[in-house]
């Protein structure tokens, strides 16, 4: 399979809470859906209601709608990705020919990811070449949860090794006892990934942007840039779309509290009062807050947003179908996926030399070749193609412009940011 499928299908696969647990969670619906019996039209009028997991239909990349991850649909005119020149040209990955010898091994480890058009990705940048050099078989699943990590736990009947986790999942399972190893950092390249993408009981593996994006036919001289500018409605009018606080989805209080003029570095411990207050401002403006990661980009490639606070691979998405948008980087947010080892996994060794061969620089940069997400080691930098970097948020001129995500602080405020929404939203 080329680099274009890859991609393609990858931006044909997306819809809720990350990007990538969402793609899962929308095709275990629509299995769910055939064995009930739903049929064909009640599922396409689900899917015109704001799903966008159009799955392609054959390898040139065609959907039920013409659409794509992060629109959903191209019902603004916008050609098929399949067809439109604006899909990324073919590229050659970079060939893992070497593996450390403390990464060699026996056996299998077994993983859990989120399936679809992400998970083949994973297999051609890493699972496939890891299995080969390490002689440790991979086999892979899809569904990680969190939920079933406590029951296999707590049952001493652990089928997982490793799976995909968001970090503040791992933290809140954490709190509940003794679930996760440690993560063995002796066999990692610590020197190369940054000290904000290591946890003791996940090592950050996936990172990705929340940051806005807006129309460049409305804003074709003054163009936005940080959040001061989105909450300037004057300057900048139009209607505007953001994370809400349902479905899974939380509200951009780091936003709020950047444009009411805290800087970066002093954005955390959130001061959640001051926060709402910001957002109060801005709120009259914003025609929908989102509940799922199709919307934004979906409102902005339609023009019914004209600013859009939105995940990097969704804009993505409809950049390559030719929408006139673009990317405001600067003071976004970067959020990562992690790697997480259940308590008594059964391959523990093997699972801790995967991660390490994972987070290396080579088998890092191949997956950010096949998919517009991020990497965690710096020296994938240097391996990927100049225009391909500069469309990924951990490219070093954009990461320094992104406030890092802190899980841990979501972890222990997220009821209380939520309580305080569902009272704020109806005032």
């Amino acid at each position: 399979m080329d680099h274009d499928e890859f991609f393609l299908r990858f931006l044909l696969s997306q819809q809720h809470v990350s990007p990538h647990a969402a793609a899962y969670n929308r095709r275990q619906f629509l299995r769910r859906a055939f064995q009930l019996g739903i049929g064909a039209s009640a599922l396409a009028f689900l899917a015109a209601c704001g799903s966008s997991d159009n799955t392609p239909t054959a390898a040139t990349g065609g959907s039920s709608s013409g659409g794509t991850s992060s629109s959903g649909t191209t019902s603004s005119g916008s050609a098929s990705p399949a067809a439109n020149s604006a899909t990324p040209a073919p590229v050659k990955l970079p060939d893992v020919t070497s593996i450390p010898e403390n990464l060699k091994g026996k056996g299998e480890v077994r993983v859990v990811s989120y399936g679809g058009a992400f998970q083949d990705a994973q297999r051609k940048a890493y699972f496939e070449p890891f299995e080969k050099l390490s002689g440790i078989k991979v086999i892979d699943s899809e569904g990680p949860d969190t939920a079933k990590v406590k029951a296999m736990v707590d049952t001493k009947n652990v089928e997982w090794d490793i799976g995909e986790f968001d970090r503040g999942d791992v933290i809140n399972l954490e709190k509940k006892g003794d679930y996760w190893e440690e993560i063995d950092y002796s066999l990692v390249d610590t020197a190369n990934i940054d000290k904000a993408f290591q946890y003791k009981y996940s090592l950050d593996m996936l990172p990705y942007a929340q940051m806005y994006a807006f129309r460049t036919d409305v804003f074709k001289d003054a163009k936005p840039s940080g959040w001061a500018d989105f909450w300037d409605t004057k300057k900048f009018p139009g209607p505007r779309t953001m994370p809400g606080g349902t479905g899974g989805i939380t509200p951009d209080l780091e936003s709020a509290t950047i444009a009411s003029g805290v800087a970066l570095d002093k954005v955390y411990p959130i001061d959640i009062d001051k926060a709402y207050d910001s957002l109060s401002k801005v709120k009259d403006d914003v025609v929908k807050w989102w509940d799922a990661g199709a919307i934004p980009a979906q409102m902005l490639n339609d023009k019914e947003a004209v600013l859009a606070t939105a995940w990097n691979g969704r804009i993505a998405a409809i950049q390559a179908t030719g929408a006139p948008v673009e990317i405001a980087w600067d003071q976004g947010q970067l959020l990562k996926d992690a790697w997480a080892v259940p308590k008594g996994a059964p391959n523990k060794e093997n699972a801790m030399k995967f991660i390490a061969f994972i987070t290396m620089a080579i088998p890092q940069a191949r997956l950010s070749m096949l998919i517009p997400y991020g990497f965690v080691n710096n020296k994938s930098a240097d391996l990927i193609p100049a225009d391909l970097l500069k469309t990924l948020p951990t490219a070093p001129d954009i990461k320094s412009k992104l406030l890092i995500h802190d899980s841990q602080w979501w972890a222990d405020n997220r009821d209380q940011v939520l309580e305080k929404w569902n009272s704020w939203i109806l005032g």
